[in-house]
């Protein structure tokens, strides 16, 4: 069974003539009545009865309209749907995102992207930037909101957000709970919980790329793999824990049962940037048309703003 034989039985089944099926389709007759027969030879039915005087469907030949017609308008709809999605206009896409891209990025990103591309299905997945970037080289997600220039052959990136400080985290007990803003070199003498290097590269290299700069040693006595961990750390032992300034501004620290501060650290503010980043080899245009609708560091100055008021 062939499509344009479908197409040629739905012309004969409405025109109910075959002159005028055939001009319709720009078909000579024996062509259009080659494609009833060989139809109707592959379903092993007799779809048109046909006499000198008048054409009409048989029994068979009206049941079999209707589920043509749903053929073809699928069909239809599957080749709207992949023009669509060929233009950016619909499909799927799986973005990851931290903190400040929750914030000062997705907002109006989304709100451009549902006014551009209403069809598009946007997921969203927050998480650190190592297990980010993990996904998105095995195709779990399409875009990564993450910290840091990427230099790889397999990614490619685009800078979002600028200098966006990272501030000092204590619980309310804590000798620092009270203080506007800490010389960071009074880390030499605070016990530190962080997390890995795998978790967050750039946030880690920016926090000991400032201990450098001081000319101290940072005194690393736990662990933790999220923000959540680290607030629970810090409110019931006297350590000093980190996190950018969105997060902590938003109370994006906050787990059950805690109570922590954020606390300024000056000379020098550690900082770091949010890039955009995709794969290199990617052709789903779907992920073109959401970069399109990200701002370019539109955010930054605003939010090296607030580090005044925490």
């Amino acid at each position: 069974m062939e499509f344009r034989h479908l197409v040629s039985f739905i012309a004969i089944a409405e025109e109910l003539h075959f002159g005028r099926a055939a001009a319709r389709l720009h078909l000579t007759q024996p062509s259009l009545s080659a494609h009833l027969q060989k139809l109707e030879k592959s379903l092993g039915v007799r779809l048109v009865a046909r006499t000198s005087h008048e054409v009409k469907l048989t029994a068979a030949g009206r049941e079999f309209e209707a589920q043509a017609r749903l053929i073809i308008a699928q069909v239809d709809k599957a080749a709207q749907i992949a023009k669509a999605t060929a233009d950016g206009r619909s499909g799927t896409l799986n973005v990851g995102y931290n903190m400040p891209a929750s914030r000062h990025v997705l907002p109006s990103a989304l709100a451009r992207m549902s006014a551009a591309h209403s069809e598009v299905v946007v997921s969203l997945w927050e998480k650190r930037t190592g297990p980010q970037l993990d996904d998105l080289a095995d195709g779990g997600l399409d875009i990564a909101l993450v910290y840091g220039h990427h230099r790889t052959a397999e990614f490619r990136s685009r800078l979002v957000l600028r200098n966006i400080p990272l501030v000092a985290v204590v619980g309310e007990g804590h000798s620092w709970a009270g203080r506007p803003g800490v010389p960071f070199a009074e880390l030499a003498d605070q016990s530190c919980v962080l997390f890995t290097r795998e978790q967050c590269p750039a946030m880690y290299d920016s926090i000991f790329g400032a201990a450098s700069d001081s000319k101290i040693s940072l005194n690393v006595v736990q662990l933790a793999d999220d923000p959540g961990a680290t607030a629970h750390m810090v409110s019931v032992k006297s350590l000093v824990g980190f996190a950018s300034l969105p997060r902590a501004s938003s109370g994006g620290l906050l787990a059950m049962g805690t109570s922590t501060v954020a606390v300024k650290l000056f000379d020098p503010i550690p900082t770091i940037d949010l890039y955009a980043v995709w794969r290199a080899e990617e052709t789903n245009p779907a992920v073109f048309s959401f970069l399109d609708c990200i701002g370019h560091g539109e955010q930054s100055s605003r939010i090296e703003n607030r580090l005044v008021a925490i």
